[in-house]
């Protein structure tokens, strides 16, 4: 078994007929299972308040579906951060008799050109999803053991009697019952004691699953959203990154020294100052030096996206890979 994550981009509970409800706070999951399938919706519940609840549930998805009933603000910011994010696997579902030909001039050189039209039929859609799952079922059993696990955590509670509970899903890899983990970016230690799958126990995860892991030799006041849980020695963590910056084409002018953007990476969504920028030749192409007081978790070579809370109606400013 393994799991199919799906952003639902749309208007507030629009998943609410295509899986069962969980977990709910500025993201809302909905879990769908048939068999050995399953499937997980993402809704961000606070946007567009929040941009943040935008970025968790994009980033969470192995792909899309973007529910345009209106040509507005929201839905332009919704296609900068997925071509930021880079999602690159979609659906469009256009509703009020938006055409195709509409919105194409606005998803030209987009990510969101290669989307599929959808139609809005519930029970096709939770039926194509379980199909998709199965077959990546399939080609993720034959590559299951490859590479060290890393989790990045969206919540973490007590339970009684089992100890410290965290939900999350598999970024990347494989992970086991009885694996050690590091909890970055602590110098902290925890051990996988059982691991459940849609309220099922498992003996592994891999990448796309969702899990909730019963961990040991740690405390729930230990962890905070935005940590990950990893095998992998190569993962990384700093209070100042550099790297090579895209910035969306409608940003009206170069980034200065001192702004604070947001970095968006995995669960983390910290703010950062940028410390040194140096444009050579295009400047929608700089290269950034930021400084977070918070340390960013990361593996080299990692797309991180650029957000500006400040910006008025253009909040999404680009993305960067971590040199």
């Amino acid at each position: 078994m393994s799991n199919l994550t799906v952003a639902i981009l749309a208007p507030p509970d629009y998943a609410k007929d295509l899986g069962k409800k969980g977990t709910a706070s500025d993201i809302t999951f909905y879990n769908l299972k048939k068999g050995d399938a399953t499937v997980t919706f993402i809704e961000p519940t606070r946007y567009p308040e929040k941009l943040s609840s935008l970025f968790y549930a994009v980033s969470l998805s192995d792909r899309i579906i973007l529910v345009v009933d209106e040509i507005n603000a929201a839905f332009g910011e919704c296609v900068l951060m997925l071509q930021s994010a880079g999602k690159s696997t979609g659906w469009l579902i256009l509703k009020n008799y938006i055409s195709p030909d509409q919105i194409a001039p606005l998803i030209k050189g987009t990510v969101l050109e290669h989307y599929e039209l959808l139609e809005e039929d519930m029970v096709g859609i939770r039926e194509k999803m379980l199909e998709i799952s199965v077959k990546q079922t399939a080609h993720q059993k034959s590559h299951e053991g490859a590479g060290k696990g890393i989790v990045p955590v969206d919540a973490h509670f007590n339970v009684k009697g089992v100890g410290v509970v965290v939900l999350g899903s598999v970024a990347q890899g494989s992970i086991k019952k009885h694996d050690m983990l590091r909890v970055l970016p602590t110098d902290k230690t925890a051990q996988i004691r059982s691991i459940q799958k849609h309220d099922d126990d498992a003996e592994s995860a891999v990448t796309g699953d969702r899990v909730g892991l019963a961990l040991k030799n740690i405390e729930s006041e230990d962890l905070d959203r935005g940590f990950v849980l990893t095998t992998d020695p190569a993962v990384q963590h700093a209070n100042t990154v550099t790297g090579r910056a895209q910035l969306v084409k409608y940003w009206p002018a170069p980034l200065k020294e001192g702004m604070v953007l947001y970095a968006g990476h995995w669960m983390q969504f910290l703010p950062t100052r940028l410390e040194k920028t140096v444009v050579e030749g295009d400047w929608r192409m700089p290269t950034l030096t930021l400084t977070m007081e918070k340390d960013l978790v990361y593996l080299p070579g990692a797309r991180i996206v650029l957000h500006y809370l400040e910006g008025g109606k253009l909040r999404v400013v680009g993305s960067m890979i971590i040199q």
